[in-house]
């Protein structure tokens, strides 16, 4: 059976090209250490900001997401990653770090934003057998992106001698992260979305500010979901380590 625009697969797919061209890019652009900048410390400070927000908006995000709806929210979360990228042009130019640290705690913002969306498409639109193979193709394609996009840095600053990424990498993941973006308004509404089988994706959708907080404060009573806070901190934990410590100090 071809793919249907309506169809939860199609859905899965372009939500996968999205974070391919937004958290993908990101990845990349952090894989390089510091930022791709020859002194970390910028960098560092941005990905602190960064964490602090994410943390909070991270469980604020899916209360956002039932309010304004899946594609306005992954739309506007993707030019964030767009305006971290084009901070450290700025920052090459200037040596002011005071921008990049802002962007990224607008970062965080917008990231926690756009991952409660990816999770609500992930766990909504599969039925329940269906659900380890959707997600396994969404995580091919979205780590093709941090992959695929640590050869921009590498292709346009092989011939240069400075310590840092060339404005012209910044450019290109500044364009393709805007790309990301724009495809999140190729999502369909969640109302339109059928499975294979005929059945429609059924959303609990709340619709006041009210019932959102009582359900994020229910979060911190239920022994499940405090059950997983160890494995999202191993998780994440690593990668300052992996990028800065190994990846910055070791590959120029």
């Amino acid at each position: 059976m071809g793919l249907r625009y309506y169809s939860a697969m199609t859905q899965v797919i372009i939500v996968g090209f999205v974070c391919f061209l937004c958290p993908g890019m990101f990845n990349a652009l952090n894989g390089t250490g510091g930022g791709g900048q020859l002194d970390p410390t910028a960098g560092n400070n941005a990905n602190t900001a960064l964490y602090s927000t994410f943390v909070v908006f991270g469980i604020l995000g899916g209360a956002i997401v039932n309010l304004c709806g899946v594609r306005w929210t992954i739309f506007g979360s993707g030019f964030t990653y767009a305006l971290y990228s084009g901070s450290y042009i700025y920052l090459n130019h200037t040596g002011n770090s005071s921008f990049t640290i802002a962007a990224g705690a607008i970062l965080g913002i917008g990231a926690g934003i756009l991952w409660a969306a990816q999770g609500m498409i992930m766990v909504s639109y599969p039925r329940e057998e269906e659900k380890g193979h959707y997600i396994a193709i969404f995580w091919v394609i979205f780590n093709l992106g941090g992959m695929l996009g640590g050869i921009l840095p590498f292709a346009i600053n092989y011939h240069s001698d400075s310590g840092s990424l060339a404005d012209g990498v910044y450019i290109a993941f500044v364009i393709l992260e805007c790309l990301g973006a724009f495809l999140g308004l190729a999502l369909a509404p969640p109302a339109k979305v059928t499975r294979d089988d005929g059945s429609s994706v059924v959303l609990v959708k709340y619709t006041n500010l009210g019932t959102e907080t009582m359900e994020i404060l229910k979060l911190f009573i239920n022994p499940l979901m405090l059950a997983l806070l160890p494995m999202c901190f191993t998780s994440n934990f690593f990668y300052t380590y992996q990028f800065d410590n190994i990846n910055g100090a070791l590959f120029n």
